[in-house]
């Protein structure tokens, strides 16, 4: 990584920066962080007068803990002072109103992570906030993250995906609601007075995605005595080799939300909807990412062709095994790339063993992206009902639904004078079950997935080892 140079408040030198995590007054914030944190409600305020509460002044001095830390920490990451002055003033304004809902606007408007993209740069993050498949409540937090810019990614951005927003990032060191499945920093998740106008920021840990990725496809590997090329297997080996490829993905991904021939809401925030156009949605972008790392691999791009292996095995081999079945759309996407690959004889299921067609792989995934993309296509044309059942159909062409669907029965079966939103109650929790081959293989995987949960490079690591 490139290094990034501050000035040494010794010597008045330049100096390699030195590691946030190694300063004596991180584990100081780390631990007041976390028994401020315990005090908490769910909305992150703090009830002083509940029975058991601490008192007022022992919250206080905590919080001074908090606040006299990051004022020590500044220096070392002078590219976020502004950032850490709103901060400080946050937190003393939450105090001084005496602990009620937390309000970080004023600090998230001045933390611009985006605007200074550098590999290996820091950045001391702290904020009232929920962690995405993570900590449901808004507690308060601190993380410290790098991050993950190399020259061959960025001159990707300028050239050919423009997204200014995006921020690869990975951990260096992390209070508890990242000790979770959580691997996004995301703006919409802080405690803030007001939305702002627009978000200009969105940070993924590509760390702990390449490291849940590698142990999980190992796992799966072994389980299902997969035969695997070479290059797969050095690919596993190699953590920053699938960092790489993750930060790549994540970038096309995540500019695909709003390119191509859309909804009307692109990332769906707004709109009710079945789970199974969700699924599509996410679908779509990953299939999308993996279609231009077909197109990047041809152009010489090495990083390129470990994304299509990353998106195949982490959508077929984790996603549909991951989490409840509860509308879990991501899983349903992984469901659908394995079925799809399987009915057109890239996956066979044989002899007790998964043998997957390596040749074959790229053009039959790039055929289900173009059957997605036609199918958005083709909804511009369609009222939103009727798209939704053409979704559906999709789906269903290759994932069996449940026999207790009332959508499996077609438009005769809905009371259609309600409106389209109205019906998404009469989708099951589960409308497509996991066949019988997923069934067997999260039992073998269900341990393997659990311990995944707060992964870091380091740790996965240590699995491998």
């Amino acid at each position: 990584m490139t290094e990034i140079l501050v000035q040494s408040r010794a010597e008045g030198g330049v100096l390699p920066a030195d590691r946030v995590v190694d300063h004596p007054s991180w584990p100081v914030l780390k631990d007041a962080v976390e028994e401020i944190r315990s005090w908490q409600a769910k909305d992150g305020s703090i009830d002083l007068e509940a029975q058991g509460a601490p008192g007022r002044a022992t919250v206080e001095a905590a919080l001074t803990r908090v606040i006299s830390a990051v004022e020590e920490l500044s220096p070392l990451l002078p590219h976020d002072a502004e950032y850490h002055r709103a901060l400080v003033a946050d937190l003393r304004r939450w105090a001084d109103g005496g602990f009620g809902v937390p309000d970080f606007l004023d600090s998230l408007l001045a933390f611009q992570p985006a605007a200074q993209r550098a590999d290996g740069l820091q950045h001391l993050v702290v904020f009232a906030m929920y962690t995405q498949n993570g900590n449901p409540d808004r507690n308060l937090e601190a993380v410290v993250l790098r991050v993950v810019w190399p020259e061959w990614l960025a001159e990707l951005e300028r050239t050919r995906y423009d997204n200014p927003l995006f921020v690869g990032i990975t951990f260096e060191d992390f209070t508890s609601g990242y000790d979770t499945n959580s691997a996004v920093l995301f703006p919409e998740t802080i405690a803030v007075r007001e939305a702002p106008e627009r978000f200009t920021w969105g940070g993924i840990f590509c760390d702990r995605e390449a490291a849940r990725f590698r142990v999980v496809s190992e796992a799966a590997v072994e389980t299902l005595g997969i035969d695997l090329p070479a290059d797969i297997r050095e690919m596993l080996a190699d953590q920053d080799r699938c960092q790489q490829a993750f930060v790549l993905w994540d970038m096309v991904h995540d500019r695909t939300h709003s390119h191509g021939d859309l909804p009307f809401d692109p990332f769906m925030i707004k709109q009710r909807q079945p789970f199974w156009m969700y699924g599509l949605e996410e679908l779509r972008c990953d299939l999308t990412a993996f279609k231009e790392a077909v197109k990047l691999e041809a152009e010489g791009f090495a990083q390129a062709r470990d994304v299509q292996y990353a998106v195949i095995f982490d959508r077929m081999f984790r996603f549909p095994v991951t989490g409840d079945r509860v509308r879990n759309y991501d899983g349903l996407g992984g469901q659908l790339l394995f079925a799809y690959l399987h009915q057109h004889d890239v996956v066979r299921w044989t002899d007790n063993t998964l043998h997957i067609d390596w040749d074959r792989a790229p053009q039959v995934t790039n055929q289900l992206c173009s059957e997605i993309e036609k199918l958005y296509r083709d909804g511009i044309d369609r009222p939103k009902l009727v798209h939704w059942f053409a979704a559906y159909g999709l789906v269903s062409t290759y994932l069996a639904p449940h026999p207790g669907s009332t959508w499996a029965k077609g438009p005769d079966a809905l009371d259609l004078t309600q409106p389209p939103r109205k019906l998404v109650d009469d989708v099951l929790p589960d409308e497509f079950p996991l066949s019988m081959f997923y069934e067997a293989l999260a039992k073998k995987l269900k341990g393997v997935i659990a311990s995944t949960k707060g992964i870091t490079a380091q740790s996965a690591e240590q699995v491998a080892a």
